[in-house]
């Protein structure tokens, strides 16, 4: 029994714990179970995404609690891994009362996850990497519009990762817009099957027209001229690539601005 004492004291000594006693280990003794309940199957956090997302699937989890909020508080540590959960475990609980104070205190630690959350500006420079396919980078590329806020629609979405792909991408992507984000992947495929084969050596024309705004018009594979009313036009020349719609240094040489 002797020697049993001091292993327990060696230990307290070595992790800081003042005791190994069930009241000191347990972070809420008092909190009893009712009569039946039984714990769910916790999502995990694990420090990284959205803690306010987290809460809310949390609570969801634990709607058959009837909103005892120190069942809530007793069963958040379930909820959590890795730096979260460690993080839960060096808290002093004595001061959340309510769990209010427990939310607040969690967001507020990993609030830098919203911070740091993805925006249009920096989906435009998630590139491709030349050790993925196209149809992996699309993949990875539309995971991180789910975290973009305000949401974005199908058409903006598209317009993004057009905005994204490097010249010669875009160029043999115009037909992909105004279309579903899965077409525009495929048609990605195609151009880079015809960049593998070697077929897409040249830019190639589309029937594709830019956005509203931008005024610009070219010709269609077919050698036919779609153009929007505008107060100006471009004639575009044959074998000429379309201009950048979201280039700031406007068009290119080949095209001629005339009045209509």
């Amino acid at each position: 029994m002797r020697s049993m004492e001091q292993s327990l004291k060696s230990i307290q000594g070595l992790s800081g714990q003042k005791s190994v006693s069930y009241a000191d280990l347990c972070m809420l003794p008092h909190v009893h179970l009712p009569l039946g309940f039984k714990t769910p199957k916790f999502e995990k956090y694990d420090g990284h995404g959205d803690p306010i997302a987290h809460l809310k699937r949390y609570c969801n989890q634990l709607r058959g609690t009837g909103r005892k909020e120190e069942l809530l508080m007793a069963y958040f540590g379930e909820s959590l891994v890795g730096i979260a959960s460690e993080w839960y475990m060096d808290q002093d609980i004595s001061y959340w009362h309510i769990w209010d104070d427990l939310a607040r205190d969690f967001i507020r630690q990993f609030q830098y996850n919203i911070d740091i959350s993805p925006d249009r500006n920096s989906l435009t420079n998630l590139k491709k990497k030349s050790s993925e396919s196209f149809r992996e980078y699309a993949v990875k590329w539309h995971e991180q519009t789910s975290r973009v806020k305000p949401p974005m629609d199908e058409i903006e979405m598209v317009t993004v990762f057009l905005q994204a792909q490097e010249a010669d991408y875009f160029q043999n992507m115009m037909s992909a817009m105004r279309k579903l984000f899965a077409e525009a992947i495929k048609i990605g495929e195609m151009v880079e099957n015809g960049f593998e084969n070697g077929s897409n050596s040249k830019p190639i024309h589309y029937h594709s027209y830019l956005p509203s705004h931008s005024g610009w018009v070219w010709r269609s594979s077919k050698g036919k001229e779609k153009r929007k009313k505008y107060p100006w036009q471009c004639r575009v020349q044959e074998n000429t690539v379309p201009p950048n719609p979201f280039s700031q240094k406007g068009p290119r040489s080949t095209i001629t601005p005339t009045k209509t």
